[in-house]
């Protein structure tokens, strides 16, 4: 069910745009699940660097590290295999990008058409002055 994938619709193309910025958006929250990855082993690392550590923070600190390690491990892998769909042309949701390339090759081939129409025009032109 690609409901947004190709069709060039209005409708489409807000979706295409909704599943962008719901991609975006994850990718914000994902950076900030590296932020808390960060600060936490900070902690942990002020932590042992003192005489008498505290176990307990030491623990939830820890704890807090592996979290969010696995959390942006999970989300990225995920990134990863959609874009793999993506820059494969497995057929995906929310992506423009096989109907955006099907109308540059279009346009492309327009240009080429209007180059050799043009050039026909010419001969057509030359022939009849002869």
């Amino acid at each position: 069910m690609a409901a947004g994938a190709g069709t060039g619709s209005g409708a489409s193309g807000a979706y295409s745009l909704g599943l962008a910025n719901e991609r975006l958006r994850l990718l914000e929250e994902l950076e900030r699940e590296i932020g808390v990855a960060l600060q936490s082993a900070g902690t942990v690392i002020l932590e042992l660097s003192k005489e008498k550590p505290t176990e307990r923070l030491l623990d939830r600190h820890a704890s807090l590290f592996v979290a969010s390690v696995q959390k942006v491990e999970s989300e990225l892998s995920a990134q990863i295999r959609y874009l793999t769909q993506v820059a494969t042309g497995q057929p995906h949701e929310g992506s423009s990008y096989s109907a955006r390339k099907d109308c540059q090759m279009a346009l492309k081939r327009i240009d080429y058409a209007r180059v050799k129409l043009g050039e026909l025009s010419r001969t057509c032109e030359q022939m009849l002055e002869q």
